[in-house]
């Protein structure tokens, strides 16, 4: 049997692809922007920021969940654009969901390292300067060396079979599941609800300006749909998984929110470690070092989904032949794309541990919203071309409706984002056109 006709091992479970989906959603948003965005946007009202952005993440789970019970196949969204618009927008739409990934993977590893600099420098062992972070002459550091390394054993892991790999991530998540509950149930007592007025003090314009903020704590869930090969019952498990996820997420999310504007007053909250200062902030120290310990290590779990999803997402790109036949490759042994997963790996090194990333932030969210526009008009594609889903398939109700609102929501979060970001989009559409035209064109 030739390497081209070697499967996947399909042996994940619902549990297995929820936990996959939560450990990519709950991670920096949960334990960093929640303080930002009530400092600077929304105030108490940031609740209803997290409401808005929850609805706008279930209407676009729903469309991931019909197309993932119609279509299980690996690749996500560029698998589902290749069936109903061909290849040129299924090359699209899988170029802006590799930069996604990319580009998650990258802060997220570049933020854990900052994490653990400081640690290493309050115990007195700091590394030296041009090893602490991403290109800066200015500031004396020229390589990221501790994200580098956390990406590449990371890489390691995911290469590893399946469920191996998603037996830590699930360990993890139950462990940062046990620090918000200890948050939630410990913040409890220390709720001020004077803190909670006024509730909208921006005015419902800084509420809509936080739920496009918090929409990107959600980015992860599409994770789930990569893991289509590898899922025992794909048609049930996968929507099951993503609206699970989501829903979750977003309880978890309002709960974090209601404590944390309760306990401190949104004015105090500019912080980067929110929901530990807020802890700090009512002398209970212990508990607030146990979480940002906890954090550390949970942040993990947001990595190893992020790269194990744009694994799947190379392999399933070069299957249809619009990237290299050498990362459609799996491993005898582990049933893994090993090639793919290293590949996607050391990319994610370099940019973590070269590329400064502040910069590059507001691109991820950019291109994933055009992608998450792309899936909701393809609904409607699909319904046209392969009629109804048949008994056992998920179905998105009100169609066309639904997409038609997920298109105009998605729309106005997209004119939210400047000038800079539409420039850097631009750059990153051009380069994706040339290299569809000068080899995937060909394939």
């Amino acid at each position: 049997m030739s390497h081209h006709e070697l499967k996947m091992k399909k042996n994940l479970k619902t549990i297995d692809l929820v936990l996959l989906g939560l450990g990519a959603v709950v991670g920096t948003g949960i334990f960093v922007i929640t303080g930002t965005a009530a400092n600077e946007y929304a105030g108490p009202g940031l609740v209803f920021s997290f409401m808005i952005a929850g609805l706008v993440i279930i209407l676009i789970g729903l469309c991931y969940a019909e197309f993932s019970s119609r279509l299980p196949v690996a690749g996500g969204p560029y698998a589902y654009m290749l069936a109903v618009s061909g290849k040129r927008i299924a090359w699209i739409a899988g170029w802006f969901t590799i930069w996604e990934y990319l580009l998650a993977s990258a802060s997220v590893a570049s933020g854990w390292s900052g994490y653990l600099n400081g640690f290493l420098t309050s115990l007195g062992i700091p590394l030296p300067t041009i090893f602490q972070a991403s290109y800066d002459p200015e500031a004396g550091t020229y390589i990221d060396l501790i994200a580098i390394l956390m990406t590449l054993i990371v890489t390691w892991l995911v290469a590893q079979e399946a469920k191996k790999a998603l037996r830590l991530n699930n360990m993890l998540f139950f462990l940062k599941f046990i620090l918000i509950a200890l948050f939630i149930v410990v913040g409890m007592f220390y709720i001020e609800p004077n803190n909670w007025t006024p509730v909208m003090p921006f005015g419902f314009s800084g509420v809509a300006s936080g739920a496009t903020l918090v929409f990107f704590a959600f980015l992860g869930f599409d994770s789930i749909s990569m893991a289509a090969e590898e899922v025992e019952a794909p048609q049930k498990s996968l929507p099951r998984g993503i609206l699970l996820a989501i829903g979750i997420s977003t309880l978890l999310y309002i709960l974090v929110t209601v404590v944390l504007t309760g306990i401190v007053p949104f004015t105090d909250l500019g912080v980067k470690d929110p929901v530990a200062f807020a802890l700090r902030y009512v002398d209970q120290n212990i508990i607030a070092a146990v979480i940002s310990v906890g954090a550390i290590l949970t942040l993990l779990t947001v990595l190893i989904a992020m790269l194990y999803g744009l694994a799947r997402l190379l392999y399933a790109m070069s299957k249809g032949n619009l990237l290299p036949r050498y990362l459609n490759h799996v491993d005898n042994k582990t049933g893994t794309p090993q090639r793919a997963t290293w590949v996607a790996g050391s990319i994610a090194a370099l940019f973590s541990g070269i590329i400064p990333l502040q910069s590059l932030a507001e691109l991820t969210n950019l291109v994933t919203l055009v992608v998450m526009m792309m899936l909701a008009i393809g609904i409607i594609l699909l319904r046209k071309q392969q009629g109804e889903p048949v008994k056992g398939q998920f179905r998105v109700p009100w169609v066309p409706f639904i997409p038609i609102v997920t298109v105009l929501i998605t729309g106005y979060l997209i004119l939210q984002l400047g000038a800079l970001t539409w420039l850097l989009f631009f750059f990153c559409f051009l380069a994706g056109i040339i290299i569809y035209f000068f080899y995937a064109r060909k394939a």
